[in-house]
């Protein structure tokens, strides 16, 4: 692990939500490694905390599928296998295609959520590859998020949002979002939501997630 990390002690949001963002930027950018063992006190300095937030926000992390934790053994970044790959998609082609379909269908939506997603677009449009990888993981990670809650449906967030962030950590790993190919279909797919047409935007989200998964397997996969 290297230091390239901020101290969250000073945080005015809940300590248990910064320290868990944290982690999960840091595996997310490959700083925690798959398979590394966390140890709480060596955390706990590093960050600038006590132990009990990064006890917590460990329990977060464990819970959206960043972490693995036995009694015994301790906590360890998890490690995503290709069937774990494809469980997320199962995953994925029931929730996204059924939250597009609701984002469309809600007659009153909060366009500022519609607004977010074009401006979204655009931005990667106008800094194109030489956007860093990072900031490009967490706008698609924001895009999709946006879409759930467009549905106003608190039990397909609570669902989804964790789905979304696992999601954005196999994209990381091996999809290409700095090229702009990785962002054309999202134009479609929020053109039907934003045009309250709920079949066409639960195929866009369908085929989305399709054409995502077949870029993706085959790198994940053994030869």
């Amino acid at each position: 692990m290297t230091a390239n990390h901020v101290l969250v002690g000073d945080g005015h949001q809940p300590l248990r939500d910064v320290v868990a963002a944290e982690l999960r930027r840091l595996i997310l950018d490959g700083t925690l490694r798959p398979g590394e063992r966390l140890v709480e006190d060596r955390l706990a300095q590093l960050l600038g905390v006590s132990r009990n937030p990064i006890r917590e926000a460990m329990r977060v992390l464990e819970a959206e599928g960043f972490l693995d934790v036995t009694a015994r053994r301790g906590a360890f970044v998890a490690i995503l296998s290709a069937q774990q790959a494809e469980d997320l998609f199962h995953v994925r082609l029931a929730l996204e295609p059924l939250g597009a379909r609701l984002a469309a269908s809600v007659e009153d939506r909060d366009e500022t959520l519609v607004a977010r997603c074009w401006a979204i677009l655009e931005l990667v449009k106008e800094s194109g590859p030489e956007q860093d990888l990072d900031t490009l993981s967490n706008l698609h990670t924001e895009l999709h998020s946006l879409i759930f809650e467009m549905t106003r449906n608190s039990y397909l967030i609570a669902i989804a949002i964790p789905m979304v962030k696992r999601g954005q950590w196999l994209l990381r790993q091996s999809a290409p979002l700095q090229k702009p190919a990785a962002w054309a279909q999202h134009d479609g797919l929020i053109t039907a939501i934003e045009e309250g047409d709920a079949d066409l935007a639960e195929a866009a989200a369908r085929h989305h997630v399709l054409s995502v998964r077949r870029g993706l397997m085959p790198r994940l996969r053994p030869a």
